[in-house]
């Protein structure tokens, strides 16, 4: 299911419903990045629970870039894997499926359905600074 919680969207697998396909499909062109980002993850871990949030607009970026995003996936693939692993997996499948394609930062957090809660609440990053520290 498609949801929105504070001004982000939130799928789920074990909640989809009828108009799942019709929300995806209209969000589908207009972030190319961002749902190949989901559907790599989606595709490749099969989560209980996953989270793509687009933070570019919190940088010096132009307007409906896909530079920035942060993650929030929750698979019982990541049993027995040190976090270091869990977060080379996510890069590997986000690498593969964006082919090319440009992100400059990816933020993971990678749970497995023991360690997940329900009600952890994906917080933003900081706002951007400019770059350089400013």
């Amino acid at each position: 299911m498609l949801m929105r919680r504070a001004g982000r969207e939130v799928f789920t697998h074990f909640r989809r419903t009828p108009e799942w396909p019709r929300a995806m499909s209209a969000t589908r062109m207009e972030n190319p990045i961002e749902n190949a980002i989901r559907a790599g993850l989606s595709q490749e871990l099969s989560p209980v629970h996953l989270e793509v949030v687009n933070e570019s607009y919190m940088h010096n970026v132009p307007k409906g870039s896909e530079t920035h995003f942060k993650v929030l996936v929750v698979s019982p693939q990541f049993e027995g894997l040190p976090l270091i692993k869990r977060h080379r997996l996510v890069n590997d499948i986000v690498k593969t499926q964006l082919a090319g394609d440009f992100v400059h930062a990816l933020s993971i957090v990678a749970k497995t359905p023991q360690q997940w809660d329900p009600n952890y609440t994906l917080e933003p990053s900081p706002n951007c600074k400019g770059g350089f520290g400013k």
